[in-house]
Parts: C-alpha cells; structure tokens; sequence
C-alpha cells in the first residue's frame, strides 16, 4: 500500500514491472479487519474491483506481517488524557534516510540522534544524507558520528545522485527531516513525476494531500536496467520524533559509543546528570566518548520522560545546538 487519504487506501500490485507506470488500486477497509491499523508500506491483499478503473472500490481483507515498523510518539500537542499518541509512520522500510542541512538551517544532531533512536528501535538502517553541502563542509556532522560508522550522502543544488540512487536501490527507504533542509527537492528530483503522484493521492480521498501523511513513490528505474531501483516513502509534516514508546534502555541503542560505559554501573541507574554513581560521567571525563553524545543521550532520557526540549523543535529561532565542538554546550 501507497497511500492513505481519508478512510482510502490506494494500493499497486507487488509485481508491477520497474520502469512501468503504476496502476493504482483504490480500496476500503473490510470491517473484519476490526481496529487493525492500515499504513504505508503494508503488503494487503484485497478482494472485490481491483482493476483500478475510475470509481472502482476494492476491500483489504488481510494485513501481511510486518517485516518492520517504525514508530514515533506524536508532538506533545497530540496528546490524549491517557498521554502521548504514538503513531506509526510506515511498514516494512529497510532504511531511514535523515535528511539534514549543513547550512540554512543548520543541522540539529538531537533531531539526527533522535531519528538514529527510532530506527535502531525499528531493526532498520540508517542513512545520513546532507544537503547544500555547496553552503558548507561535513566535516563537524561526521566528527561528531565519527564512532558510530554511519552511512552517509552529499547532495549539492544540480549535482549527479549517482550515489544516493546506489544507496536506495533495492530498498523501501523512508525520508525525514525538517522542514527547509530540502527533502522536497530531493523528492523530486529523484521522482520527477513525485508532484503529479502527489496530485493522484489527493484525488483518492477528493480532498489535499496533508502534512501528517505520507506517500510511498516508486524510484524511476536507471537506464534499461531490470533490478529493483527501489522505493522511497516521502513523510511531509515530520517536525520532531518523540521516543515515549521506546524504553530507557533501547534508548541507548543509538549510542553505541556510550554502552561500554555503562557495563561497571548498577542495574538500575538511570544514567541521569542526577546518579552520582553513573559511570557515564567519568568515563567522558576520561576521553573515551564526545562529551556532546552524553549531552543528547540524557536530553532524550529527560524528553522521553516528558521533559519537552526546545532545541528538538524547528520553530525554536535559538537552537542552542550546533555540531562543531566549540559552540557546543558542555556535558
């Protein structure tokens, strides 16, 4: 499944030929399914008209197993009096592209970091793609990951995606960043027809396209090449990634770098600025992590406590984050 619009799915058979166009299917839920939720990425199977003619209606009947899901919990102003909302973002990806500016705006390593939570959580790949590096160099971004060996990509205004192309083939890749990075213009330079797609989205539920949902697009197939070049599933309206679903403990998963700090402490400790007995502290102090990477980890721990972080939100003017060392807050 592609698409979700309004209480309509729109959907594309697994086998249609790369390089072919896609004949959309449109379908309904089927009332067995009962509260079973339907996202992008999900292999259905349906019943009823499935030729895709104007008007035609088919039901999803069954949801296939999920080989992944990736998950975040809604902004703190999507909450319930049972508390945050967590909402699933798609099915089945294979990898997590964030996308982050090098320069206007800056990058934000506690939004990247936050993604890297999510899609260690997920059992999904990373993907580090950096846009307007004509603005400025990667180096301090890529310091600050240095130990964590993540993939990356460059991208420049015009400059060949051969590249980032070799990194999606083959592979249903979710993009994420910010707005003002230039996701939108990747999109589309990858998908030159992403604008006309997005156009059939909003004629499936007669209404626009919106910022909460997302949109899976087939990349065009390179040459006469046969192989899969894969799909990416475009998320619009993605301001930060809330981590209340993901447990203290998983939270360390995307910081490897720290977990050999942690074997000498106590079961229980929290890892909190607060544990006098955290080994964490000294084991920066003794240089054998970035201080700025315990810095994030125990903003997480505090914002996934319920502490809301202003410096994980876009519409903050003042971060107060930047990547290279000296305009970093101390651990």
């Amino acid at each position: 499944m592609i698409t979700v619009d309004r209480g309509r799915y729109g959907c594309v058979r697994e086998d249609a030929p790369a390089g072919g166009d896609l004949q959309m299917i449109t379908a309904m839920r089927a009332r067995e399914l009962g509260r079973k939720s339907v996202v992008v990425g999900d292999r259905v199977a349906l019943v009823g008209d499935v030729t895709g003619a104007p008007g035609a209606l088919a039901r999803i009947v069954r949801i296939g197993e999920r080989t992944s899901v990736l998950r975040r919990t809604a902004d703190d102003d999507d909450t319930t009096p049972e508390g945050r909302l967590e909402r699933v973002v798609v099915a089945n990806a294979d990898q997590l592209v964030i996308v982050s500016a090098l320069a206007d705006p800056p990058p934000r390593t506690g939004f990247i970091d936050r993604c890297l939570v999510a899609a260690y959580d997920a059992d999904i790949e990373p993907l580090l793609c950096l846009t307007k590096a004509d603005l400025s160099g990667p180096e301090a971004v890529l310091d600050y990951y240095a130990e964590l060996d993540l993939p990356y990509v460059l991208v420049q205004p015009d400059s060949d995606l051969t590249e980032v192309r070799k990194a999606l083939a083959g592979q249903i890749s979710v993009l994420v960043g910010h707005s003002g990075v230039g996701k939108s213009t990747l999109v589309n330079r990858l998908v030159p027809d992403a604008l006309r797609a997005v156009g059939a989205v909003s004629a499936i539920g007669k209404g626009r396209h919106t910022s909460t949902s997302a949109v899976a697009l087939r990349l065009p197939a390179v040459g006469r090449s046969r192989k899969d070049p894969g799909w990416i599933v475009d998320t619009p309206g993605i301001r930060s990634f809330g981590l209340a679903h993901v447990s203290a403990e998983s939270l360390l998963h995307g910081f490897p770098d720290l977990v050999e700090g942690t074997l000498e402490d106590q079961p229980n400790c929290g890892h909190a600025p607060t544990d006098v007995e955290c080994r964490l502290q000294s084991w920066v102090a003794e240089g054998k992590a970035d201080p700025r990477r315990l810095t994030s980890y125990r903003r997480l721990l505090s914002s996934r406590a319920g502490e809301p972080d202003p410096r994980d939100d876009p519409r903050d003017p003042n971060p107060h984050e930047a990547t290279p060392p000296t305009d970093h807050p101390p651990a």
